[in-house]
């Protein structure tokens, strides 16, 4: 029988559910232990964007107050971004190998407190390095392993609302994250923002043991299914190699505008910069807080396509507002427009790749392949921000950022097909089907 992922979007109650009530298969009995998984999902992504707000901005901010120029931040920043992008593809395939996800995200969790301790007891080169070269590589299984609990638990027809909630999870967390840790480094000092990261591994590791999809019987064609094409297959995907290509000029335009501008900050009203940076996280968090079901509900109304030109389109205007923006409070103004990216690719980013996915077994290694573009825009952008940065200033850093953006349009609007299915069961990709 085939689980019914559409009963997720009741309200969700928790509850003790014996194994053996399980196995014999009621279905009060599986919709109780699928309701408590879910809840379990929404809070370990909640914590899991507390964890991984701390290595956002602040890292700039902790570092230039550490003296620190941008070209050795923007060199530690690519260093972890060329990590990532070694791993991401491994990564993907490693939760599709795993009997159990869970296990593999508990050690990366763990290693992630590992790095941010280190990077609050030790700021020197090599071990800030060393910490960001490890949360690199430990970050890039995290998404695989939420996408795929999110997909066994509801199926690919429920997948958008599931990945709306995940969006809103991880918003409100960021956005909690970012003003605790922005009040925590004003009143108390930039390294307690590192501390505080380490410890919230403790909550996300508990949230993650509730999550029981190994008791739950999982929807047919999701990432679980025995692969059915090869990874040559799946590398020659014309769709997938696009829309992965679009993914890393949204990367190259995106990663490196608000750190840029959190150096800006700091050499302006360095008392003021934690504050200021914890504010430009929080604003598009609330954005995406609030729209981010809804994205996920009119991705399978209006296609995906769409809402990719509304983010790109975002994303050139903010990078152009910033180079001409010098008040503090219309710099958290802009940031609603990083709102729209982040609520729209948090969703569609998923979406379009389980659609290319579909019924071949290889959604994880499809998320691995866009990841590794993520990894090659992030890993860029720092780096060629930071120079020209230090060479030409700051406005001709965020006009070049930009033009990457509107480039990432153009690709969009002329090659990337529509992914969204004609009918409410879509057959699998034409690539995946036997000859």
């Amino acid at each position: 029988m085939e689980f019914d992922g559409g009963r997720l979007g009741r309200r969700a109650e928790t509850g003790f559910v014996s194994p053996a009530a399980v196995q014999q298969g009621a279905p009060a009995t599986r919709d109780a232990v699928v309701r408590a998984s879910a809840r379990g999902l929404d809070w370990f992504t909640f914590f899991l964007a507390d964890i991984q707000t701390g290595f956002g901005p602040f890292v700039a901010i902790y570092l230039t107050a550490n003296a620190w120029t941008q070209f050795d931040i923007g060199l530690v920043l690519t260093a972890g971004g060329l990590v990532a992008l070694a791993c991401q593809m491994p990564g993907g395939a490693l939760v599709d190998a795993m009997r159990s996800a869970r296990l593999v995200a508990v050690i990366a969790v763990g290693a992630i407190c590992l790095s941010a301790l280190a990077l609050a007891i030790w700021p020197t080169f090599l071990v800030v390095m060393a910490a960001r070269v490890l949360h690199a590589g430990a970050s890039c299984v995290l998404g695989p392993v939420i996408a795929a609990i999110s997909l066994g638990l509801v199926g690919h027809a429920a997948l958008g609302t599931r990945l709306g909630r995940n969006a809103r999870f991880a918003s409100i967390g960021n956005g909690f994250a970012a003003a605790a840790m922005g009040l925590c480094g004003y009143l108390i000092s930039n390294q307690a923002v590192f501390l505080l990261t380490a410890v919230l591994a403790a909550p996300a590791i508990w949230a993650l043991g509730r999550v029981r999809l190994d008791r739950i019987e999982r929807p047919l064609n999701t990432s679980s299914a025995t692969a059915t094409v090869s990874v040559r297959q799946v590398l020659r995907e014309r769709r997938l190699l696009i829309f992965a290509a679009c993914i890393l000029l949204f990367q190259l335009a995106n990663a490196a505008m608000l750190p840029l501008m959190g150096g800006i900050l700091t050499v302006r009203s360095s008392q003021w910069a934690t504050t200021l940076i914890g504010a430009c996280i929080v604003v598009p968090q609330l954005f995406v807080a609030g729209f981010a079901p809804w994205i996920g509900r009119m991705a399978d109304s209006w296609g995906r396509r769409p809402l990719l030109f509304f983010c790109f389109a975002a994303l050139a205007a903010r990078g152009v507002l910033f180079a001409f923006v010098t008040s503090p409070y219309l710099v958290v103004a802009v940031q609603v427009l990083d709102g729209v990216c982040a609520a729209i690719l948090g969703v569609v980013l998923p979406l379009v790749v389980a659609d290319i996915t579909r019924g071949t077994g290889r959604f994880n290694l499809g998320l691995g392949i866009v990841g590794s573009a993520v990894g090659i825009g992030a890993a860029l952008s720092t780096s060629l921000a930071g120079y020209a940065s230090d060479h030409f200033g700051s406005s001709i850093a965020f006009f070049s950022l930009a033009s990457v953006a509107g480039c990432g349009l153009a690709l969009v609007w002329l090659l990337l097909p529509e992914t969204l299915p004609d009918a409410k069961q879509p057959k699998a990709a034409p690539w995946a089907m036997p000859s």
